[in-house]
Formats: C-alpha cells, structure tokens, sequence
C-alpha cells in the first residue's frame, strides 16, 4: 500500500500546482489538469474500494476547482475528467484486487508527477 508521506507529498503537490489564479485564456497545463482531475476520479474509486472511507479524493478535486475557480464551462471539464476516471474503473472492479491495488499504484504515481510537473513548469 502507499505510505502516508507519498499521500501527503501529492496532497502538497496539488495545492502547489493549483495555487495560480484562474485564467481567461486555456492555461499551458490545462491537459495536465484535466488529466490529473481525471487521475483524482480513478483514486476515489479504487481507494474506496480497497478500503479507504471517505472522500479524501473528491475534497482533493474540490480544492482543485476552488484554486482554479473556473468559469462554468471550465469547471464542467474539470466534473467530466473526474467522472471519467471514476466510471473508468467502476465498471471493471467490483472488489479490490492485486490489479486494483496495482492501479492505485501507478495512478498514486502519476498523480505526484502531473502535480509535481505542473508547480515545476507553471508555478509561481
């Protein structure tokens, strides 16, 4: 399982990434956004399924719509990817498995990478 320091960088990491303000304009990272709201959706799924209680994940996506304070239209990008990732493994797990925990693995990953990235080559 993932240890608590790697949760905790990748919490970090996303308040960093998502510290900039919301942009008229689509943002360079917004495909690393969207896809790190989509990588969100998947953990929420999988970490609940493998027995994490809560919505650590859905409050993480909603901190990163309140950092980027979109327009509507933004935010409802921002819903779609996250949904995208959550349906993406709904229909396919019904039980935590070694390839579920797997998947939380490489998305715990890439999740901290995408942030990493994105506070490295856009942050302030």
């Amino acid at each position: 399982m993932i240890a608590r320091s790697t949760l905790a960088a990748l919490a970090a990491a996303l308040t960093l990434a998502t510290a900039s303000p919301s942009r008229a304009v689509e943002a360079p990272f917004e495909p690393q956004l969207l896809r790190l709201a989509e990588v969100l959706g998947s953990l929420h799924y999988l970490r609940n399924l493998c027995g994490e209680t809560g919505d650590r994940w859905r409050q993480e996506m909603e901190k990163l719509i309140a950092a980027e304070n979109p327009d509507e239209q933004r935010r409802a990008r921002f819903v779609a990817s996250f949904n995208r990732g959550y349906r993406s493994f709904d229909g396919v797990y019904a039980n935590c498995t070694p390839s579920a925990t797997a998947a939380i693995d490489r998305y715990m990953k890439e999740g901290e990478t995408l942030a990493r990235d994105i506070a490295v080559r856009f942050g302030n």
